[in-house]
């Protein structure tokens, strides 16, 4: 557990004071946030004894719970089509349950209906049935295990499907439960694939395989116990579409998150290294954001003794897996704007992401730093950097992420020993030096 940090020199932006401020990040992006969606929580089905079902919801229908639900995918289509977030898959009374259904109240949701940001589209058929799905067997398919449904985003980006994993782990805290003896359903409503770069997460989350809603196709699946997960493009979600209160960082959720699935990946700390800071470069294959001095940027770190330097290239036959290890025993980690630089999430505390240049996409990775609680560094002297081109986006023009870039490469080194004294001063790594080699931290280290 950690508690996020809001100096008092740092500006409020839309806070009233530092009270207010420190309150809405904690609301917005740390475990504030799941307080708010438990504390939003409605019974919209309700039982009236144990045998019977159960719906309930957090406003908007961006989470929900369900007991002994019903749903009947005979008429639904799901092996044709290329719609992944058809919104026609149920008719009155497919889905449902054996309760006392507030109808009213429920439509009264659906403000926020849209593939990635609510389950109203799913759930507003509910129905109360004149039949206990189980119980009557009624059911094709009955699941007694816990089960989670899930709508993904872009599989093949970092950035976007790590918001779904961060989502599932909140929706983990809001259910209470973290059992991996469970179910996870990728609700995708059309046959086609699903491009997972990092699909070994979800060992993370459950012992089985993930199971595609497209395998129910024609049948009537009933489940004793289901959540429908927070999503990744929720209107003030996390973390896409998030607005990050200017001035506070360190999210304990999302400390959590990374320790989180670090630990259930078997991924350790090798560091701090006794006498090097450890230099992680990412570098790029594609057409795009490359350094176009690249081999003389790693030339000088390479020059500098007390540097440990690694380059990578996280592409898709890299082993995710062995990307994490090397992420978490980067004390720096450095590299132009682009998803791969999700990988922060996963840095030691101690450590520093340095965004080479931003490509004037000021926010992105500045902000999902300061929700980890890492020390964030961009370019800063534009006479010092040299872009190729204007850029060449497909149907914008010019464009900034569209080109590639050079460096000054004094000012590129005086950056890098600046993060250098960063991750050497800071209070977790000088810390875990002592606990690791037993005597204080030598003076030059300092």
């Amino acid at each position: 557990m950690s508690y996020p940090s809001c100096p008092e020199d740092a500006p409020y932006g839309w806070a009233k004071g530092k009270n207010d401020q420190m309150d809405q990040f904690w609301k917005s992006a740390d475990f504030g946030y799941v307080r708010s969606r438990l504390e939003e929580l409605t019974v919209f089905c309700k039982p009236e004894s144990e045998a019977d079902s159960f719906l309930s919801c957090s406003k908007y229908t961006r989470f929900c719970r369900a007991k002994k639900i019903y749903l009947d995918f005979t008429n639904a289509k799901l092996k044709v089509g290329n719609n992944r977030y058809r919104e026609d898959l149920f008719k009155p009374g497919d889905v449902g349950g054996h309760c006392a259904m507030d109808r009213t109240g429920f439509l009264a949701e659906g403000e926020h209906k849209s593939p990635l940001q609510s389950w109203f589209a799913e759930l507003e058929q509910y129905r109360s049935l004149d039949f206990r799905p189980i119980e009557d067997r009624k059911c094709d398919l009955v699941l007694d295990k816990p089960t989670i449904f899930i709508k993904l985003d872009a599989g093949v980006n970092m950035y976007h499907h790590f918001c779904d994993y961060v989502n599932l782990y909140a929706s983990q805290h809001i259910n209470n439960s973290f059992s991996r003896d469970i179910l996870i359903v990728m609700w995708d409503t059309s046959p086609m694939g699903y491009g997972d770069f990092f699909h070994d997460t979800w060992k993370a989350f459950t012992d089985h395989p993930i199971i595609h809603l497209n395998s129910w196709d024609g049948k009537k699946v009933c489940i004793e116990d289901a959540v429908f997960s927070l999503l990744a493009r929720m209107r003030y979600g996390l973390y896409y579409n998030m607005p990050l209160i200017p001035g506070c960082s360190g999210s304990g959720l999302f400390r959590a998150f990374s320790q989180h699935i670090l630990h259930r990946l078997n991924i350790t700390q090798n560091g701090p290294l006794e006498s090097k800071v450890r230099v992680t470069l990412l570098s790029r294959s594609t057409k795009y954001r490359r350094l176009l001095n690249e081999d003389e940027l790693i030339a000088a770190l390479k020059s500098v003794g007390e540097l440990e330097v690694s380059v990578v290239d996280y592409t898709h036959k890299f082993p995710f897996l062995q990307q994490l290890q090397v992420t978490h025993d980067s004390d720096i980690f450095l590299g132009m704007h682009g998803a791969g630089l999700t990988h922060m999430l996963f840095q030691p505390d101690w450590g520093v992401i340095f965004e080479l240049y931003n490509c004037d996409d000021t926010h992105c990775y500045h902000d999902l730093a300061r929700l980890r609680g890492l020390h964030y560094m961009t370019w800063q002297n534009m006479n010092k950097l040299t872009q190729e081109d204007e850029g060449h986006h497909p149907s914008l023009g010019a464009h900034k992420k569209f080109t590639n870039y050079a460096f000054d490469v004094s000012e590129f080194m005086r950056m890098v020993m600046s993060a250098v004294d960063y991750v050497k001063t800071h209070p977790r790594y000088v810390a875990e030096w002592r606990r690791k080699y037993g005597k204080p931290v030598p003076e030059k280290e300092l």
